[in-house]
């Protein structure tokens, strides 16, 4: 059997079995496109999560936002919001809303109107007003904006008519837009909210997701499948693939072998010991991009010994980042010298690492007065575009730390109960990281280790630092590019004294593709979009 007729069986087989076909057979393949994904979304809702693997499966495909980051130059650019204009005192932000936009339609809602500034107020007062009836719907809260002080930022979101909101801000802040162009910052369906709450059932909302997005959720089935169609009433360029499938694939190796047999068109995060098999077979290709993103290992600072920061000092001298770089990455990723990567404008390149020093390590453990450690490193079960595997990642660090008399107990979990068990701050530290969703150098700062993130649990290191806290405000307020980047290096010199984490490496975004698939945009930033990858019949043997 050729290479393009087994990919059609079974390709066609994926839809049968997601039941997209009324009736199966050899007579008809949609336009569709199968991508092997890592896991389940933990909601259908953005702003109540952020974790990337729920980011992938919903923000891009599902919703839609006021502004966009366009794919190509980094630029704020309109999406449901037309324009928009800045106040003199930079105190409020007056959005022109798109018109004649509609919101997707299913078994459980048929709008009745056409998309409008009660939707915009409905989907930030949610998040700021804790009186308002959806507040408190979501258990998990909503972290994203939480981390970064949203609801202190903004004062409040003014309807001026059907097609004009603003927005009023407490203080200047020059993240403000970038942060409504995050994938968190989706708009929803107030008809939508209000009629589900009218039944008794406002988690609807989260759960059955109704957007104006390129795709429409059609079904979903944990740890099996989610299948999107494509939305024909979209507001923007229609997606080119008629129908969407997410296939949930834990296992990279899996993920690979179903690549290669044609099961997926797409496969999300390879690890790179994977990368040299795709060479070897010609109907793949690698899509790779260099990232906006960061991996690291953060210390519990509440938890002592890890509360003194010469510990924390010790533990980072002790680690051999060339040599995680090597044995996890394989070259598809470089040394981080601090939070932001090279891509980032603020990024300094004269930035002083944390040298890896066994010796300096040892004597700062005496000094401490620390006998005989023991710590617990949590490693993710699932594979991250900032890190590809962090079991082994753990296990090279556990031997470093070897090195100089301390033991390292690596634990792990399901990635449901991993996440759950997280957020009770039970760990000593962790391996985790971030990958930014806009290009906007306070994106990785706020969300990770201001005050108000270690409130919403998305601060790791459990780090609060008012003096820290101040030169991040003095970042947003400032008005020019050339001020702020001054401010951000003080930042990560501020990061690098006090050692809250490790910062390890910057890796490239990378997704693996049958060469049939075109037009794949992989962006620094931000989730995965499928609304202009191109897959054509033919393939090359």
């Amino acid at each position: 059997m050729s290479v393009l007729i087994r990919r059609l069986c079974l390709t066609t087989a994926v839809f049968c079995m997601s039941g997209l076909l009324v009736a199966c057979g050899p007579q008809r393949l949609p336009s569709g496109l199968v991508y092997c994904s890592e896991g389940n979304p933990e909601s259908f809702n953005p702003q109540l999560v952020t974790s990337g693997t729920t980011i992938d499966a919903t923000s891009h495909q599902i919703y839609s936002r006021l502004v966009d980051y366009d794919a190509i130059s980094g630029q704020l650019v309109p999406a449901l919001a037309t324009s928009w204009a800045e106040s003199d005192d930079g105190l409020s932000y007056r959005f022109t809303l798109r018109e004649n936009v509609k919101f997707q339609h299913s078994s459980r809602f048929t709008p009745s109107r056409y998309f409008n500034a009660d939707d915009v107020l409905f989907s930030f007062n949610r998040i700021i007003d804790t009186h308002h009836p959806y507040h408190d719907v979501s258990r998990t809260g909503y972290p994203f904006f939480q981390s970064i002080g949203f609801s202190e930022q903004v004062n409040s979101v003014e309807k001026i008519n059907d097609h004009e909101v603003v927005f009023r801000l407490a203080r200047k802040d020059a993240s403000f837009l970038s942060n409504l162009a995050t994938d968190f910052a989706v708009i929803l369906s107030s008809e939508y909210a209000e009629q589900q709450l009218a039944l008794g059932h406002p988690e609807n909302v989260d759960h059955f997701a109704i957007g104006t997005g390129p795709f429409t959720l059609v079904h979903y089935a944990k740890n099996e499948y989610i299948r999107y169609r494509r939305n024909p009433d979209f507001w923007g360029e229609p997606a080119n693939v008629e129908m969407l499938v997410y296939d949930i694939t834990p296992k990279s190796t899996v993920r690979l072998a179903k690549l290669i047999a044609g099961d997926c068109s797409v496969s999300a995060l390879p690890k790179a010991g994977e990368l040299p098999v795709i060479k070897q077979h010609e109907q793949l290709k690698i899509e790779s991009q260099p990232g906006l993103n960061v991996a690291f290992w953060a210390f519990n600072t509440q938890k002592p010994p890890l509360d003194d920061v010469r510990v924390r000092r010790a533990l980072a001298h002790a680690v051999d980042k060339q040599n995680i770089l090597r044995a996890v990455y394989q070259n598809t990723a470089i040394e981080a010298i601090g939070v932001l990567p090279p891509a980032s404008w603020a990024y300094d390149s004269n930035k002083k690492l944390l040298d890896y020093n066994p010796q300096k390590a040892r004597d700062l453990l005496t000094e401490a007065g620390i006998n005989n450690l023991s710590i617990d490193i949590w490693a993710m079960p699932v594979a991250r575009a900032y890190n590809p595997n962090t079991l082994k990642t753990a296990e090279l660090i556990q031997s470093d730390l070897a090195n100089i008399g301390v033991k390292v107990n690596i634990i792990s979990y399901d990635w449901s109960v991993f996440t759950q068990r997280l957020s009770r701050d039970e760990y000593d530290s962790v391996l985790i990281g971030w990958n930014a969703d806009n290009s906007d150098p306070d994106n990785f700062f706020t969300p990770l280790l201001s005050c108000s993130s270690m409130q919403s649990n998305n601060n790791r290191s459990r780090w609060c630092n008012k003096e820290f806290d101040a030169i991040l405000d003095r970042a947003r307020e400032v008005p020019t590019q050339a001020e702020r980047k001054q401010i951000y290096q003080q930042a990560e010199a501020f990061l690098a004294d006090q050692v809250p984490m490790l910062n390890l490496a910057h890796a490239k975004r990378v997704a693996l593709t049958r060469n049939n698939v075109h037009d794949m945009q992989l962006t620094p930033f931000g989730g995965i979009s499928f609304v202009k990858t191109n897959q054509t019949t033919q393939e090359t043997n």
